[in-house]
Formats: C-alpha cells, sequence, structure tokens
C-alpha cells in the first residue's frame, strides 16, 4: 500500500477493525518514511453477476435497481422501514452464493415476488403487476384471486388482499358528449 503523503510502499498497520457489515475491514496504517497515518478499506471483491433480460440483453446485477422496485412495492405498506434493503441484500446474496455468472431476470422476479408472498400481499400484487407485464384488468384479477387462494401461505398479521370490481358501464358515444357540453 503507498503512503497517499510521500508515495512510499514501506508501511505498516496500526489497527485493524470489521465494520459493522463483517464484509469490510478498516485499517490505519502508518507510513515508515514520513510518519504519516491513513485509513484504507478492504473487501473481497464479487465475482460479476449479469442479468440476463427478456430480449437477451445482459447488464450488470444493480442491487439497487433491485431495492427501488422492491421499496415501490412496499410503499405506504405495514412493514418495518429498510425492508425493501434486507430483501434486496438477501436475494443477492442467494444469487452470489449460487456461484453463477448469469441470471435471467424473471428468476430474480420470481425471487423478489416469492419473498414478498410472505411480507405482505398488497405489495406482491403491486410488484406483479409491474413486473409481468399485466395487461388488463382482468389479468389482474386473475393474478389476485391466484395470490388470494395461497394466502395459507402467508405470514401471520399480513394485510389479506381481495378485488371486488364494480361491473365497468360504458356509456354511448353520444351521451358522453352531451354531458362534457358538446353537440351530439
Amino acid at each position: 500500500m503507498r503512503c497517499p503523503a510521500c508515495s512510499e510502499r514501506d508501511t505498516r498497520v496500526v489497527d485493524s477493525r470489521d465494520l459493522d457489515d463483517s464484509a469490510t475491514i478498516r485499517r490505519r496504517r502508518e507510513c515508515n518514511a514520513c510518519s504519516a497515518r491513513f485509513t484504507t478499506y478492504e473487501r473481497v471483491e464479487s465475482a460479476r453477476l449479469s442479468v440476463v433480460k427478456r430480449a437477451g440483453e445482459r447488464q450488470e446485477f444493480d442491487r439497487q435497481k433491485l431495492a427501488d422496485g422492491l421499496e415501490k412495492a412496499l410503499w405506504r405498506r405495514p412493514v418495518p422501514a429498510g425492508t425493501s434493503e434486507e430483501v434486496a441484500d438477501g436475494i443477492e446474496a442467494t444469487l452470489r452464493g449460487q456461484g453463477i455468472g448469469e441470471v435471467a431476470s424473471a428468476r430474480i422476479g420470481q425471487m423478489a415476488m416469492e419473498r414478498l408472498r410472505q411480507l405482505d400481499q398488497i405489495a406482491l400484487v403491486r410488484y406483479m403487476s409491474v413486473h409481468q407485464r399485466l395487461e388488463g384488468i382482468d389479468q389482474l384479477k386473475r393474478e389476485v384471486d391466484r395470490v388470494h387462494a395461497q394466502r395459507g401461505r402467508a405470514a401471520p398479521g399480513q394485510t389479506t388482499l381481495s378485488l371486488d370490481l364494480p361491473p365497468v358501464v360504458v356509456a354511448p358515444a353520444a351521451a358522453a358528449t352531451r354531458r362534457r357540453g358538446g353537440r351530439s
């Protein structure tokens, strides 16, 4: 390690401590040439993990992107603060622990939905509505019914879900125009 003050390579470690996450070591060093003290941080470099998107394109795994999507699904839901970060960390740890270099984006979505299913059914449906590209209210209702049927797997105290939609009434075009003040 070079000294930032004089660029000398001859330095020694004065103090070494694990940080809170236990994945990082903080080291206080002292230069043997100029006696300057400085701090370094050491962590294991993780292998690259690529995500294969639906269209076949590959991009680097982005834990923050996953956490942001989970945060949107969990917005204003009765879960502890930081839950989205914990879920994203758990998914990343699982993927990296498998030692694979590539993972399908659909697999990441499945892992996220499984964890959301255990946390909050409404957050699960919110996540599904975006990440499964539901194309209409009928498809959304089928997914809600499926989640509702599986509620036996839900955590105790979890908010349950039901979707009772009123029938859709479509007014004739002429009547709708009159209501807006236009001509028929």
